[in-house]
């Protein structure tokens, strides 16, 4: 069996190695000749963890080559962007000219899949685009499923196999055909179910985080409107049996939590306004975080020189797509400060971004020059210094990345005794830095919006042994 693969982006491409490791003759097609030549030379250009290793042995063993252009395959899978316009309309043309492109190769009895998330209904249309494309093919005869992808940027592989699959496909045939396909790369369950309910079902889960993430951010609004710890709050809020409130931030980014949910309201504009509504709540955070790190420097008479600490859209990875700390950064820079920005994930900063002025640089550079440090994404780079960021004189924490080594609140255990809950990590990280452990419990001051001020400020500054 032979399948086609196109698209070799973050999920195509450690799919198509995948397939390929299963034993299963694999081509990658992409429309990039750098892309494909890359992987034509065992090469890839990727960080995505296990993906380049992997690669290099299936396309050495002859599973797996890349092409430039479509040929005929027994599947066909599409793993292709699906963006909106300016509108907040979705964009299907990369789907669209795939499938044109698919067309004249196809042969009847051919399975095509598609794994990009999409609006519902596709599935269905691209059956019809199919019917004009192909009148001399059987009607009936190409088979066509929706199994979108669950896959997050730096655990892609893991996910791919750990992950529950669902095979949506416009015909029983088509979901019997798609789920031995899957089971060659997947350990999890496979729910079978229709394309429309398939489509609908990767779309509602976006759009639900994308709501709990925008109730987490207006609560952090709130918090700040009210003196309240947000952090602490949402500890403690935490700890009922049936609440989870997720960590605010400076907005949703990346490929899909900050675009799906607009495939909802195209679909069903006059039922979506709570969709809608967190929507624009959490498109509007990278502004507040922008306009809450130039409160923390009101008292300069210059535009300052801040430090974004991280630009990928989700921590420990490169992935700058819909990026909300990508947005704080330009606002910033666009109102005439000098932003620089550390992200230990890319090595050049993308055009729009360098050509407002701000530079990369190394953390250790933007604590030295920095008037005020903005944390944008809690990168593991970050954390492992996080008791060194808090010294600086002015920081803005949109992550909750200090707030995590603070204690935690005390409480009172069954036998009635009050108990500390120190957080273990706070001793290890103060001694690597040679400080007070416990005089930590000053970042208490760090949340959203109230930024630690001048060390002399502090009551309980940290102190050194």
């Amino acid at each position: 069996m032979k399948i086609a693969v196109h698209g070799l982006g973050y999920i195509g491409l450690p799919t198509a190695a995948l397939f390929a490791q299963s034993g299963l003759e694999v081509v990658g097609i992409d429309i990039s000749p750098d892309v494909t030549e890359a992987i034509r030379r065992g090469v890839p250009e990727t960080r995505e963890p296990g993906v380049a290793k992997l690669i290099e042995r299936v396309v050495a063993e002859g599973w797996l080559r890349a092409a430039y252009k479509p040929e005929p395959a027994n599947a066909h899978i599409l793993c292709l962007p699906s963006p909106v316009d300016s509108g907040k309309r979705p964009l299907l043309r990369y789907i669209d000219a795939a499938l044109s492109s698919v067309a004249p190769h196809l042969r009847e009895g051919d399975l095509i899949i598609v794994e990009s998330t999409v609006p519902p209904g596709t599935t269905e249309m691209l059956a019809h685009k199919i019917a004009r494309l192909r009148p001399d093919l059987p009607d009936g005869s190409i088979f066509l499923a929706h199994c979108p992808e669950r896959a997050i940027p730096g655990a892609a592989l893991r996910e791919i196999a750990e992950n529950e699959r669902i095979i949506g496909g416009l015909c029983p045939t088509a979901s019997e055909m798609a789920a031995p396909l899957y089971r060659r790369i997947s350990r999890a369950r496979l729910n079978i179910t229709d394309a429309r309910t398939a489509e609908l079902c990767k779309l509602a889960e976006n759009a639900w985080r994308d709501t709990t993430i925008a109730f987490a951010n207006e609560l952090s609004l709130i918090c700040q409107e009210l003196g309240v710890d947000v952090w602490r709050l949402i500890n403690l809020a935490n700890r009922h049996p049936r609440v989870d409130i997720p960590r605010p931030g400076p907005g949703v980014g990346g490929h899909c939590l900050a675009v799906d949910p607009w495939f909802l309201v195209d679909a069903a504009p006059g039922c979506t306004d709570f969709i809608q509504t967190a929507r624009l709540r959490n498109d509007a955070m990278p502004e507040l975080t922008a306009d809450r790190i130039e409160q923390a420097l009101a008292h300069l008479s210059r535009p300052a020189k801040i430090a974004c600490l991280g630009l990928a859209y989700k921590p420990d990875t490169d992935d700058l797509r819909e990026s909300p700390a990508l947005a704080v950064a330009k606002i910033l820079a666009d109102r005439g400060h000098e932003v620089l920005a550390v992200e230990p994930h890319i090595d050049v900063l993308p055009l729009g971004l360098a050509s407002s002025g701000v530079r990369l640089v190394s953390c250790t550079a933007a604590l030295r020059d920095a008037d005020a440090i903005g944390i944008l994404v809690a990168h593991r780079a970050f954390t492992a210094r996080r008791t060194e960021i808090a010294l600086h004189p002015t920081v803005v924490d949109a992550v909750g990345l200090l707030r995590s080594t603070l204690r935690d609140c005390p409480s009172i255990d069954e036998a009635g005794r009050r108990v500390e809950n120190h957080d273990g990590a706070v001793a290890e990280t103060a001694q690597d830095f040679g400080v007070d452990a416990v005089a930590v419990a000053d970042l208490d001051r760090c949340k959203m919006g109230d930024p630690l001020r001048n060390p002399e400020d502090r009551p309980n500054a940290v102190l050194a042994k």
